[in-house]
């Protein structure tokens, strides 16, 4: 009896270093999407007052638990009875990513002067910050929820051969570090000018080392949200990018002399480009018919 409570034991462990391992590979498969979600996040829960950065962000961690607790059984049912949709819906995802970062390129070299009035300050009563508030809030969990299909279901796309607890273990796993791991750094990275304010406050406003630290924190904060972005949209191009690579055999064919990161890059910035011309289109017509 003792022998086999050890071998069950043995079991367990074994079981336990499958599933750091596939966690591994899977948390790296999901890292584009993560920057872009850090990303995204972060622009989420910055501009307003330091007191009210945090609790906002605590309701955006709150909101994207629960989509993760939506989405992990409902993927977990697909994967047990219905695999052959999980390769469909990683590539409509792929398409959404993809129309994402096209969107931001696009956005950004011809609409720069609409990006950048969107980003100015504007005075509010405190009942339009609290709606405020309540709209990035929603637009961010929103948000999350897309993000949080394609992390799930390409953690779920690396351990697809194994069996269903395997999947189950490791797609969980990755889910929940994704969340705490995410917000954890967004914490972090919207409190960074509260620190330099908190440096320079210590250093009596004089010129010191302290100061000079505290206004190159405060100074840098923009940098950062704006680096994240950037970041962000390559991420996601290249992981639309990606997804059409590995799952569509004649694109892996067509573009198996490039290398891998050009490939999924140009495959990403093209199908990005292309659903963004046909969604303009779309929109048109829906006025025109108006």
């Amino acid at each position: 009896m003792a022998s086999g409570f050890f071998a069950l034991l043995d079991d367990i462990a074994v079981l336990m270093d499958d599933v750091a391992a596939m966690s591994k590979i899977a948390t790296k498969n999901t890292a584009g999407i993560l920057a872009d979600d850090l990303a995204v996040n972060a622009e989420k829960a910055s501009g307003f007052v330091s007191s009210r950065e945090l609790p906002i962000l605590w309701r955006i961690m709150k909101g994207s638990f629960l989509n993760k607790i939506i989405i992990l059984p409902v993927t977990f049912l697909l994967s047990a009875f219905l695999p052959a949709a999980i390769i469909p819906i990683l590539l409509v995802g792929g398409v959404y990513l993809a129309y994402e970062g096209a969107e931001k390129i696009y956005e950004y070299f011809f609409h720069k002067s609409e990006v950048k009035k969107k980003t100015e300050s504007v005075e509010m009563t405190a009942e339009e910050l609290s709606e405020h508030e309540d709209k990035k809030i929603k637009s961010a969990i929103i948000v999350d929820f897309i993000l949080s299909v394609e992390i799930i279901i390409i953690a779920l796309g690396s351990v697809l051969e194994e069996e269903l607890i395997m999947q189950v273990a490791v797609v969980t796993i990755v889910a929940i570090l994704a969340t705490v791991g995410v917000y954890g750094i967004v914490a972090i990275i919207v409190r960074i000018d509260d620190l330099g304010y908190r440096l320079i406050a210590a250093s009596g406003n004089k010129s010191s080392v302290l100061k000079s630290i505290g206004v190159g924190l405060v100074n840098t904060l923009p940098y950062i949200i704006r680096g994240l972005a950037f970041v962000g949209t390559i991420a996601m191009i290249l992981v639309a990018g990606g997804i059409f690579v590995h799952n569509l055999h004649f694109v892996h064919d067509l573009l198996h002399d490039l290398p891998k990161i050009v490939g999924e890059f140009l495959v990403g910035l093209v199908v990005g480009f292309i659903a963004l011309f046909v969604y303009n289109i779309f929109s048109k017509l829906v006025k025109i018919a108006k």
